[in-house]
């Protein structure tokens, strides 16, 4: 059985994801308004009635935006921890909350979904990985740091939204103030793309057929540069970059893939060559 999955948005605009099987979904983060949610899922052939359930990972604004209009208006519940609605900002007295446990398996119809802690400068952030009976998709976004945690839940993916904010040296070289990139690549920020590659590398799985890397700066990122330093790596496995603009299209996710020609460590030479574009 396989798993759709897609990028509504990603980027500090605002982030949602698309994960679901022929007859229900979830969606992970509501950091676009109801209105273009709704455009960009009937754009691809997909209903909002589909969703049943909201997932948060949590409460900075570009991952909550959209989310009390689209629970009102279809009566979703959303799925938050305690800490993350404490800090919210938004009013949630008359929305379906519920709260969810690290590590715990919460059925969706045939979807099961499941969370992990992970380091952000939030009250309480948490990726997700949402499976079926053979196929899985995760969300690694707003990472910080990696960990055996974090690599443990990749290592399971068929499919995973890995986030690769930064270039190096355009965030050193560029214009943000020193107290601002000291938060970015503080351990509680966000993942360069030399740390997601290094991650990729050494923790994909052989059945991942798909990448999709997300939530990339605006300033200091290019898609291009992206794009081309996975593909030189990535084998047979499709490198997807997120838009922080307009959705990806959706992917059918299908159990049986096993990918070739990836190292199984991170190499040299494109590591020397990302840098070499602004040397």
């Amino acid at each position: 059985m396989s798993l759709s999955v897609s990028s509504l948005n990603s980027g500090s605009n605002g982030n949602c994801y698309y994960i679901g099987s022929r007859d229900e979904a979830v969606l992970i983060d509501a950091g676009i308004s109801c209105r273009e949610t709704e455009r960009r899922l009937k754009r691809q052939g997909l209903s909002i009635r589909s969703v049943k359930a909201i997932f948060i990972t949590h409460e900075h604004t570009d991952h909550t935006a959209g989310l009390r209009k689209l629970c009102k208006k279809y009566q979703l519940p959303v799925y938050m921890t305690a800490r993350t609605r404490q800090g919210s900002w938004m009013e949630l007295r008359d929305i379906q909350v519920r709260d969810f446990e690290p590590h715990e398996e919460i059925p969706i119809g045939k979807l099961r979904v499941t969370a992990f802690p992970v380091a952000h400068d939030a009250r309480d952030p948490h990726g997700f990985v949402v499976e079926n009976d053979s196929v899985t998709a995760g969300v690694f976004t707003d990472l910080g740091a990696t960990d055996e945690e974090s690599a443990k839940y990749f290592r399971r993916c068929h499919t995973a939204f890995l986030e690769s904010n930064y270039d190096e040296v355009m965030l050193e070289t560029g214009t943000y103030a020193p107290p601002l990139k000291a938060r970015i690549r503080g351990g509680k920020g966000h993942l360069s793309n030399l740390q997601a590659l290094h991650f990729f590398l050494n923790h994909r799985p052989p059945f991942m057929s798909h990448l999709f890397l997300s939530h990339l700066s605006r300033n200091n990122n290019s898609p291009h540069i992206v794009q081309q330093l996975f593909s030189e790596v990535a084998g047979s496995t499709e490198v997807i970059v997120a838009s922080r603009y307009v959705e990806t299209g959706v992917f059918s996710i299908a159990p049986g893939f096993i990918a070739e020609g990836i190292p199984s460590k991170i190499p040299r030479q494109p590591l020397n060559h990302q840098l070499s574009l602004f040397g």
